[in-house]
């Protein structure tokens, strides 16, 4: 038998033999317990001390009723239940007033066994959310989920706190995404077509969306560039795209080739960047609830890890689904379109930005055409100058 059915089984003997244990255990509940017999017993037993069972005034040693009518009031419930079994828990009892300490090992199986459970109910949403196009399911459940793990913390007595793993990294960067769907692909390839070709479309979205928001990593490097370029002031079109991504030395690293790059910006369709940032932004949401499900259902698999850390963790776990969950509803604000008209670079990063493009006074004279370096070959100049 596991040290949990033996705990389980060891305070249901301590309040058999002494009622009196049931004032040290008001912190525990009867669905605690695992097996039902043992939830249907230890309610029955509360019951029958909240009502003040006849047994609590009498003289002497405890009239063996507390325990028949135990019994009795929990077979109602459930099926199986006999004195006989009764019996067998008193005699797993060792010390009735360790009552508390094998109650706490009961709620200590039950927090773990809680977070698991409620872990792949987020999954599960963020999975039927992701089929669906919607997110409210992932965050509602994900809501349901910070509730519990604080409920938890107070019954076990500690302050509900973000706190990482110590041990190494999170648990969720040891766990691959999940593979990206053609959809999710597709939007991410036109949101970027029209970021590049559309003028002053990158100012619909970089209040919200981020490189991360995409599954495809190099979508997102892409992202990046562009944000680089809003950010500076510098126009925006395939050609600069490409140059910003030879400046990061994506074309060197092999990241992303000019063939790709032009395949993606030659895919635009008519459209909005704030519709499509919108759809990624979604497949966001429902990708990192999943991914925070999955951690958080591993750290409550490892039955080393203690309740407090156990809780702490997981709720650390929730923090980047927390962020993205914050960007989203920034993205469906009203305020929203009002932000995006005002998001063009300021007036003076305009100017540096035409400044370091125009030639100055006295300069050599350019090189042959003959000699220019393409963007595909040419070196990335050194930090700090275009």
């Amino acid at each position: 038998m596991n040290p949990l059915m033996s705990a389980e089984q060891a305070v249901l003997g301590a309040t058999l033999l002494d009622p009196e244990q049931l004032t040290h255990l008001e912190w525990l509940a009867a669905d605690h317990f695992y097996r039902p017999v043992h939830q249907a017993l230890f309610d029955a037993l509360r019951k029958q001390r909240n009502d003040g069972h006849p047994a609590l005034s009498a003289d002497g040693p405890l009239p063996l009723s507390w325990v028949t009518d135990a019994v009795e009031e929990a077979g109602q419930h459930v099926r199986g239940l006999t004195a006989a079994y009764a019996h067998t828990l008193i005699q797993a009892c060792p010390r009735t007033a360790h009552a508390p300490v094998y109650g706490r090992m009961v709620l200590e199986g039950a927090i773990h066994r809680t977070v698991a459970q409620h872990a792949i109910h987020l999954h599960q949403a963020a999975r039927a959310d992701a089929i669906q196009g919607e997110v409210e399911g992932a965050l509602r459940t994900a809501d349901v989920l910070t509730g519990v793990l604080t409920d938890l913390a107070r019954r076990w007595g500690t302050d509900p706190r973000p706190v990482p793993p110590t041990a190494g990294p999170s648990a969720a960067t040891h766990i691959p995404p999940p593979a990206q769907s053609g959809q999710v692909a597709e939007d991410e390839r036109f949101l970027l077509a029209v970021l590049a070709e559309q003028p002053g479309a990158m100012g619909e979205v970089v209040a919200w969306l981020r490189p991360g928001d995409f599954a495809n990593p190099t979508h997102g490097q892409l992202y990046r560039c562009l944000g680089a370029l809003h950010h500076r002031g510098e126009p925006i079109d395939r050609i600069t795209l490409l140059w910003e991504a030879q400046r990061r030395g994506l074309l060197a690293d092999g990241t992303v080739s000019s063939e790709q790059l032009t395949a993606v910006c030659e895919g635009m369709v008519p459209g909005s960047a704030d519709w499509f940032g919108q759809r990624v932004m979604r497949s966001s949401v429902t990708r990192t609830a999943a991914a925070s499900a999955r951690a958080i259902r591993t750290l409550a698999q490892d039955e080393v890890l203690g309740p407090g850390r156990l809780i702490n963790h997981a709720l650390h776990e929730l923090g980047p689904l927390d962020e993205v969950s914050a960007r989203w509803a920034t993205a469906n604000s009203s305020t929203t379109a009002s932000a995006s008209s005002a998001a063009e670079p300021p007036p003076d990063r305009v100017k540096a930005a035409r400044a370091r493009s125009t030639p100055r006074p006295g300069a050599s004279p350019p090189a042959p055409a003959s000699r220019l370096p393409t963007l595909s070959t040419a070196r990335s100049p050194s930090r700090g100058h275009p």
